[in-house]
C-alpha cells in the first residue's frame, strides 16, 4: 500500500506544499482567533488564560512561518527553518506550564502560580532558544520543496531529533502523568462530594474528560512525524509519500487542535455570545444556543474555576 521512492516527485512536492499551506492556515486562523479574543475581552485576562494566550501566540507564529513555505536558499530559508523550530518548541512547552499550573493548584494546593510567570517565560523562551541554537551548530538549511529543513547528514538528523523530538516526547510524558494525577484527584473529590451531597465540590465530568484529551493533541500531531524521522534516519533518501503526507498534515494542524481544546472554553464562548447579543436583533435570539445563554454567569474558565475552588 505504501509507495516508496528514492525521492519525492515534483507532483508529490506540490501536494505536500498545498497540504502544509492549507493545514497551517487553519492553525493560523484558529490560534489568531484565541489571541484576538484575549486582546478584546478583558474578562479573559486571567492568569490561567494568559498561559493559553501564550500557547496560541506560539502556535500562530509557528503556523505563519510554515505558511511562508518554499523560500529560496539563503538567509530567508534559514530564518524560516529556525523560527518554525523555535515557536513549535515554545508551543509544546507552554502546554507543560498549563499542566504544571493545574497540578500545583489542584494536587499541591498551592496558590502561588501567578508568581511563577517570570519563570515560565524563562523556561519556555530560554529552552526554545537553546535547542534552536544547538540545532544550528554544524547544520545548514536548504530548500526542500515544502519548507526549509536541515541538511540530510546523519549528524544533522540526530541533532534535530535530540533538539526537537526528545523534548517533545518528554513534554508528552510529563503532561500525561500530570493530567492523570489531576483527574484522579478530582474524581476522588467528586465521589466524596457526591457521598456528602456537597455540590460545591462536585466537578463537571465533561471538563475532566476534556483534560484527558490534552496530551493526545501532541501525540496525534507528532506521532507520524516521529516515525518519519526515524525511518529517514534508518533509510536516508527513501521517502514514503503517505507517511510524509500524514507527518506534514498532523503537525501543521497542531495549532488548530490547541485552539479548540485549550482556547474555546466556556468563558470564551460566553464572552463571544455576550458581545453578539448586543447586536443581534430580537427575532434572531430565539435561534441562539439556550444552554449557553442561561449558563451560570459566575462560572470562570475551567482552569480559573479550579483555582478559586481550591482557595476556598
Amino acid at each position: 500500500m505504501a509507495t516508496v521512492a528514492v525521492s519525492l516527485t515534483a507532483h508529490d512536492r506540490q501536494i505536500l506544499t498545498a497540504l502544509n499551506t492549507g493545514a497551517s492556515s487553519l492553525s493560523f486562523v484558529g490560534s489568531s482567533f484565541i489571541v484576538l479574543c484575549y486582546c478584546l475581552f478583558k474578562e479573559l485576562r486571567k492568569f490561567s488564560f494568559k498561559l493559553v494566550f501564550y500557547l496560541a501566540l506560539s502556535d500562530m507564529l509557528c503556523s505563519f512561518f510554515n505558511i511562508v513555505g518554499d523560500p529560496s536558499n539563503g538567509f530567508f530559508c534559514s530564518a524560516q527553518g529556525y523560527t518554525t523550530h523555535f515557536f513549535c518548541v515554545a508551543s509544546f512547552l507552554w502546554t507543560t506550564t498549563i499542566a504544571f499550573t493545574l497540578h500545583r493548584t489542584v494536587v499541591k494546593h498551592k496558590t502561588d502560580v501567578e508568581d511563577l510567570e517570570g519563570m515560565f517565560h524563562l523556561y519556555v523562551w530560554g529552552t526554545s532558544l537553546f535547542v534552536t541554537v544547538i540545532r544550528s551548530i554544524g547544520n545548514e538549511h536548504r530548500h526542500s520543496g515544502v519548507w526549509c529543513w536541515t541538511q540530510t547528514g546523519r549528524t544533522g538528523k540526530a541533532v534535530h531529533f535530540l533538539t526537537f523530538y526528545a523534548p517533545l516526547w518528554g513534554a508528552i510524558l510529563y503532561n500525561g502523568f500530570t493530567y492523570f494525577q489531576v483527574i484522579r484527584m478530582l474524581n476522588n473529590a467528586t465521589r466524596m462530594a457526591v457521598g456528602m451531597s456537597d455540590r460545591a465540590y462536585q466537578f463537571d465530568m465533561k471538563v475532566l474528560n476534556r483534560w484527558g484529551y490534552y496530551p493526545l493533541i501532541l501525540i496525534g500531531s507528532w506521532t507520524f512525524g516521529t516515525i518519519n524521522r526515524i525511518h529517514d534516519f534508518i533509510e536516508p533518501g527513501h521517502k514514503i509519500f503517505w507517511l510524509t503526507f500524514l507527518d506534514i498534515g498532523t503537525a501543521a494542524l497542531m495549532g488548530l487542535f490547541n485552539s479548540i481544546a485549550y482556547g474555546l472554553n466556556t468563558s470564551v464562548r460566553r464572552a463571544i455570545y455576550e458581545r453578539l447579543d448586543l447586536f443581534w436583533p430580537d427575532r434572531f435570539r430565539r435561534w441562539a444556543p439556550i444552554s449557553l445563554r442561561h449558563r451560570n454567569q459566575q462560572q470562570e474558565s475551567e482552569l480559573v474555576s479550579l483555582k478559586v475552588q481550591d482557595q476556598q
